[in-house]
């Protein structure tokens, strides 16, 4: 990590992020949504999701790409199903509530589906399960988001990172949740690598000639003028199964457009024919499910936990002392990460001036 790294306290964060979207005209309970579900990211040491995504936010708003203030249209509505409208309104609002139409269907019916169009980039998509997870349900998202991985044997970005998150509850601690985008890796984590100045690992990206790229701030800007792509999980070809990475975000596609009429592919780019921005118009699929419809809820967690256990207690490679379970990171990180402060290296902090300068934040008087 760089030398002039600061750590700032997660409540300065958090009041920082609300009220950039407070500067942008998102009404007050959003805007706590939404620096709600940053500041998560951020606690559990996912950094390509928070605070380093403000500016991103900031500049969708002064191009018209999202709406401030959110219009949640319910299009279909059934008891365990509904359909919603975004009208590109923030991503995290719209999330939120349309996870808690699921939990809210499931409770009284077992499970509740709830998919939505004409939405924007709504964070960190492992924030939604455990809404169902702390509530003794499990919990499932997928989202579609603006092509950049290319399909096995092609060098078009045509799918996007496409997120799977699944969460269920434990009788640990801290739930299991697997939150992980379907190529192998994603454009937030070339941003955080950019900002530090790092190469990124060969096999990640490659360009239209089906060649490497290792430059991180080459392949943002390469991405951005969609001459580059991710290879899938797994990798370039099928030897790796690269073609499961590919099927998978193809699933996530399906999921998040189809059920709900929405926009998918080419029509995520956020530009339109006339090559000036327009709405993402991403899609989202929420899924809860009541576990006590099933079982109870104490044989479930002690199973699960059960399971967990066992794979961490399992025979270790050579030279490897620890074996972790999806969600156990983060909690630890996010013991960490409240104790120190969330860590703003020396490029998010000129990002960081830049916001507080154009919005007269001037309470914020930050070491950097």
């Amino acid at each position: 990590m760089p030398e002039k790294t600061h750590f700032v306290p997660v409540e300065t964060v958090k009041s920082l992020i609300k009220d950039v979207f407070l500067k942008a005209g998102v009404p007050e309970e959003d805007a706590e949504t939404c620096s709600d579900v940053l500041i998560e990211s951020d606690i559990r040491g996912i950094e390509s999701h928070g605070i380093s995504r403000l500016k991103y936010y900031y500049q969708r708003f002064e191009t018209g790409q999202h709406q401030a203030v959110t219009n949640f249209e319910i299009v279909n509505d059934t008891p365990t199903t509904a359909v919603i409208d975004g009208h590109h309104g923030m991503g995290m609002v719209i999330g939120k509530r349309a996870m808690q139409m699921a939990i809210d269907k499931a409770r009284t019916f077992g499970l509740g589906c709830v998919t939505v169009r004409n939405s924007t980039h709504y964070g960190i998509a492992g924030y939604y399960p455990t809404m169902a997870t702390n509530q003794d349900m499990i919990g499932l998202t997928v989202t579609n988001t603006r092509p950049s991985v290319s399909p096995t044997f092609g060098v078009q970005p045509m799918l996007g990172t496409n997120p799977i998150a699944f969460g269920a509850p434990t009788d640990e601690e801290f739930p299991f949740i697997f939150d992980g985008a379907t190529p192998i890796s994603q454009r937030g984590k070339i941003e955080v690598l950019a900002r530090a100045e790092k190469q990124i690992p060969v096999g990640w990206v490659i360009n239209e000639f089906n060649q490497p790229i290792e430059d991180s701030s080459l392949v943002l800007e390469a991405l951005g003028n969609r001459t580059a792509s991710f290879l899938p999980l797994g990798g370039a070809g099928e030897i790796l199964s690269g073609h499961k990475g590919y099927g998978l975000g193809t699933m996530v596609e399906i999921l998040s457009a189809s059920l709900q009429s929405g926009a998918f592919l080419q029509g995520l780019t956020g530009i339109g024919p006339d090559g000036n921005p327009q709405p993402f118009k991403v899609g989202h699929f929420f899924l809860a499910i009541n576990i006590a419809f099933f079982t109870t809820i104490d044989n479930f967690t002690q199973i699960t936990g059960n399971i967990l256990r066992d794979l961490r207690n399992s025979k270790k490679a050579p030279g490897q002392s620890r074996i972790y379970t999806a969600g156990e990171k983060e909690y630890e990180m996010s013991k960490i990460t409240k104790s120190r402060g969330i860590p703003i290296n020396l490029n998010l902090q000129k990002e960081i001036r830049y916001l507080v300068e154009k919005l007269g934040l001037s309470k914020y008087d930050f070491p950097f």
